[in-house]
């Protein structure tokens, strides 16, 4: 392999490994589309993609490239939480070192502080991000219009009771232009912290969303080869998928 991360046999540029974190219990509203996005989107940058899935009890990858979360149910949160918290060095390690990661609703909600669900139970994070998630009787729930600085319109769907609150070491990710975001006061939705992307939508996100999806691209190859050089994308069926998404009514 060049320094550069080119194969000088198969042409690649080099491998970007993707770990899925909790398929098996947190995949819900099609996150799993957002490890197949990426997937293909490599092999358009001209990248090999290796995906893989961590569920509990699994053993950790060596090497992380990018991390993929998903949501779930309060019960599938239950489930990965004591293992959550097992690994929870690690991704704090990979966080501070810059390795890109998405995570959405659910898993967005415990790499932050805490999940407290309505009836008083406390769900401990991980605290990657300094954010905390208080659950309520009231549902967020419809099409979201967000306005980035980074991304530009970002559009998804959310589905979520838990309203989250950012601390002073995140910034949100954006403003909500139509729908609600992380609670029903701010007007903001999701949250920014180094290169984790925290966000409540689904639909799954990247597929109408390739700008993120790049980021995180972009970003794990600078961080393993030095340098990204961009392919050619075919975003015919992205545009659409955001034209049809952003005329939908809240």
């Amino acid at each position: 392999m060049s320094q550069a991360g080119v194969d000088p046999v198969n042409g690649s540029k080099g491998t970007i490994r993707v770990v899925q974190l909790y398929p098996r219990d947190m995949n819900i509203y099609g996150d799993w589309g957002n490890a197949l996005v990426l997937q293909q989107r490599l092999r358009w940058h001209g990248y090999t993609p290796e995906l893989l899935e961590y569920n509990v009890g699994d053993p950790f990858p060596d090497t992380v490239d990018i991390i993929v979360g998903g949501g779930g149910q309060d019960s599938g949160q239950l489930v990965i939480q004591d293992d959550l918290q097992a690994r929870a060095a690690t991704l704090k390690d990979l966080a501070e070192d810059g390795a890109p990661m998405l995570v959405i609703c659910g898993l967005y909600q415990l790499f932050g502080h805490f999940f407290k669900t309505r009836t008083g139970a406390v769900i401990p994070g991980i605290g990657v991000l300094d954010v905390e998630t208080h659950g309520t009787d009231e549902r967020l729930i419809g099409n979201v219009k967000v306005s980035t600085p980074e991304f530009g319109e970002v559009l998804g769907y959310e589905n979520h009771s838990g309203q989250t609150r950012l601390g002073s070491g995140v910034r949100p990710l954006g403003s909500v232009a139509k729908g609600t975001g992380n609670n029903s006061s701010d007007g903001h939705e999701g949250a920014r912290y180094r290169n984790v992307v925290a966000s409540y939508l689904h639909g799954s996100l990247l597929p109408k969303n390739p700008a993120i999806a790049d980021f995180l691209i972009r970003t794990a190859a600078e961080r393993k080869f030095g340098t990204f050089e961009p392919g050619h994308p075919d975003d015919r069926f992205a545009e659409l998928a955001r034209e049809h998404a952003a005329r939908r009514p809240r």
